[in-house]
């Protein structure tokens, strides 16, 4: 198993068999990851240098706009694709075997988990791993200790309140919140 393969897999949601190959190859990645996020986590470093090791997790170039307040977690790093302007504060965790898509102009708050597995109902299976990416489009904002779950999309410009649990796609340009999260309201965009 190679990395281009894996990633085929995942993000063609291919279900992960406990004991495969390719579960095998996640807890490499994994232990990888962990390495590279204990150096971004264990002391201090200039937002160039938090960049740099940030690339160095994701295996792709750097991204100068951006900013990253440690200690952030993830238990792959080479799934997480960033647009321009991205802020991620503080205690956040990605799941991103799955895919991670961050647009534009994004805010995430602190302690924010985004996953993008999930195991199965039935017992007999449940160690299998079920894929599915998380989309978070332009200008979105993530309120802090909110979890995004395995195949939602966030539509540009949406807010997700403190705390929510999004568990089910959220239209542009709306407000959602609470356990599960819920439309709160529709935010008016001037022209």
């Amino acid at each position: 198993m190679d990395l281009e393969k894996f990633l085929e897999d995942m993000n063609n949601q291919k279900r992960v068999r406990a004991g495969s190959e390719e579960l095998a190859f996640c807890s490499y990645l994994s232990q990888e990851a962990l390495k590279i996020s204990m150096k971004i986590n264990n002391e201090y470093h200039t937002p160039e240098e938090i960049q740099e090791l940030f690339s160095q997790l994701t295996g792709q170039g750097v991204n100068e706009t951006l900013g990253l307040i440690p200690p952030f977690f993830t238990d792959c790093g080479k799934n997480i694709h960033l647009g321009q302007n991205i802020f991620i504060n503080s205690g956040c965790k990605l799941q991103d075997q799955g895919g991670i898509y961050i647009d534009d102009d994004v805010l995430i708050g602190h302690n924010v988990v985004i996953a993008t597995l999930n195991h199965g109902m039935n017992p007999e299976n449940r160690g299998d791993l079920h894929p599915k990416p998380v989309h978070i489009g332009k200008a979105v904002w993530i309120g802090s200790n909110s979890t995004i779950l395995p195949g939602v999309t966030i539509g540009d410009g949406a807010i997700v309140a403190a705390g929510a649990v999004v568990s089910k796609d959220v239209p542009e340009n709306t407000v959602v919140g609470g356990v599960p999260a819920k439309i709160i309201k529709k935010i008016e965009v001037e022209e």
